[in-house]
């Protein structure tokens, strides 16, 4: 008996690595150095870099909300440095029309002809700069560019450039003169990283950095190898353990009372959508990828479960009333719902035993939640019987 695994198929998972594809310390130490560079220039704001990465593997987008003067534009700029490839700086404004970011077509009267003028947004990393000033035409002009990869301009297709990425940037304090992001803006991010204000020794060492002789990033990746990257990062392993786990996640923001979280009912207005769960795969594979292993662990998944999840659900009226942030529900989800315990240095296990062809990693064998979680996932089929 052996349980199904989530991920690549074995038949299409060599266990020979092609001549092209990175070792995983190579690729671990690539991804360190870049983080590295980044912060040479922002001092502080390790989770946020590390975030930029992640987005930046997992091929999503990127949503950072802070503060004015929390180097978020800086830190998008000197990320583009370090990792290669175009960048475009898109500053939103309420005059802002979406031919201003996409493209239009432009008569030339020497020609008698139209001629399509593409846009800034074709380019490899997009920094859409305070996008809640910009009305919400514009906001949805970049839905296509952003889910699809393409463009359409007069019944005309553009795709963008490969690695594509948007990295928007928000203030949550002003409401004067804003166009808040609707849910299905935010759904299509990746990842909505909460940029805080640094420490005391941060800002102390920002003012001895900064004030002289700002230093700058150099140049580590490549647009080539980031598609290397990209893809290595898709071959990265889930055991079934732990994709049931973040199944177990996603569903309990939507029906929290069948996972023993009765109180957050009321507060939980809308759960997360499917693409949540396809996000906690995607972001924990780049995780692990960035830290050297070619496996997922569980404390992957609860490291970027607030960040995937957090701006997919929408609170009740009465716990926006009473300031509950959605940080604070999704964090007392992950510390409710019980993750599957890695069993290490064990090559198979009696249950869950490693399909034939496929690379063994450390932590191959895992045990299932204690009781009374061993029940299946509600609302899903038992899982089949494999010989």
């Amino acid at each position: 008996m052996s349980s199904p695994s989530f991920g690549q198929p074995v038949e299409e998972r060599p266990v020979a690595r092609t001549s092209g594809q990175l070792g995983n310390q190579t690729a671990s130490q690539l991804l360190g150095d870049a983080i590295a560079q980044v912060q040479r220039v922002i001092v502080g704001q390790e989770h946020m870099v590390e975030q930029l990465m992640v987005a930046l593997l997992a091929q999503g987008h990127c949503l950072l909300e802070g503060v004015p003067g929390v180097a978020k534009t800086l830190a998008v700029r000197s990320f583009s440095t370090v990792v290669g490839g175009e960048f475009a700086r898109i500053q939103f404004t309420p005059d802002l029309v979406p031919s201003d970011i996409i493209g239009t077509r432009i008569y030339r009267a020497s020609q008698e002809s139209f001629d399509v003028e593409l846009g800034p947004i074709f380019v490899n990393f997009v920094l859409a700069d305070e996008i809640n000033r910009a009305p919400a035409k514009v906001q949805a002009a970049m839905l296509e560019a952003m889910a699809e990869r393409q463009v359409s301009i007069g019944g005309t297709t553009y795709p963008v450039p490969q690695p594509f990425i948007v990295i928007a940037t928000q203030n949550p304090l002003e409401s004067e003169g804003v166009y808040p992001l609707p849910e299905a803006q935010r759904d299509r991010f990746l990842l909505k990283v909460d940029v805080p204000y640094p420490a005391g020794n941060e800002e102390f060492d920002i003012l001895r950095r900064m004030s002289v002789d700002p230093p700058t990033s150099q140049p580590v990746l490549n647009p080539q190898m980031i598609l290397q990257l990209q893809r290595q990062a898709q071959e990265v392993f889930v055991h079934n353990l732990v994709a049931e786990y973040i199944v177990r996640l996603v569903l309990a923001t939507r029906t929290p009372a069948e996972f023993n979280l009765p109180d957050l009912t009321p507060v939980i207005q809308i759960g997360c959508s499917p693409r949540a769960t396809l996000g906690l795969v995607a972001a924990a594979r780049a995780l692990a990828l960035i830290h050297g292993r070619d496996y997922v662990l569980p404390t992957d998944v609860q490291s970027v479960a607030r960040d995937v999840m957090a701006h997919r659900i929408v609170l009740g009226f009465d716990a926006v009333a009473d300031n509950i942030a959605p940080a604070q529900v999704i964090e007392r989800i992950v510390a409710m719902v019980p993750p599957p315990t890695p069993v290490w240095n064990q090559q198979s296990g009696q249950n869950h035993q490693t399909p034939p062809g496929r690379s063994v990693p450390s932590a191959n064998t895992y045990t299932a939640p204690p009781t009374p979680y061993q029940q299946p996932v509600p609302n899903m089929p038992n899982q089949p019987d494999f010989n």
